[in-house]
């Protein structure tokens, strides 16, 4: 996260590191992109023996969230969930899952971006877009 900037609830104990997810590498402001990974294990997977779509749904969600506080934290404001469109294409059990979340737009209000998630393999499991809005970090600005 940006210097200075500590979250309300420590990354060991959120939402994000209950199910697993890692961040392993983001270039936001460079190449627009943040990448993550999540071991695929039993607690993931529903009653067919499936990931659940929710997992893919939530770190689509975590990464563009992320890549986009990075950006906007150090200039006074910040970032959250606005819309998250998940499509699951491919079921998987096991292994571990590959996402990539790539910036389309940086707009004043909002940051779009389109999240892929890939099986070890290389195959689509995943397509996201996810829009995240950016609101200044003190309210709205007072007249």
């Amino acid at each position: 996260m940006p210097a200075g900037f500590t979250p309300v609830v420590p990354f060991d104990q959120c939402f994000d590191a209950q199910y697993g997810l890692e961040v392993v590498s983001d270039d936001v402001e460079g190449e627009g992109v943040i990448r993550g990974r999540v071991p695929v294990r039993d607690v993931l997977l529903t009653e067919q023996g499936s990931v659940h779509g929710g997992v893919f749904a939530s770190a689509a969600e975590a990464l563009a969230s992320r890549g986009t506080a990075m950006s906007v934290i150090p200039k006074g404001f910040m970032a959250m969930g606005q819309s998250n469109d998940t499509n699951v294409l491919e079921f998987i059990s096991e292994g571990v899952i590959h996402v990539e979340a790539r910036v389309v737009s940086r707009g004043e209000d909002a940051w779009v971006w389109t999240v892929d998630a890939r099986d070890e393999t290389g195959q689509a499991c995943a397509l996201s877009r996810v829009t995240v809005a950016v609101r200044p970090l003190n309210g709205p600005p007072q007249s």
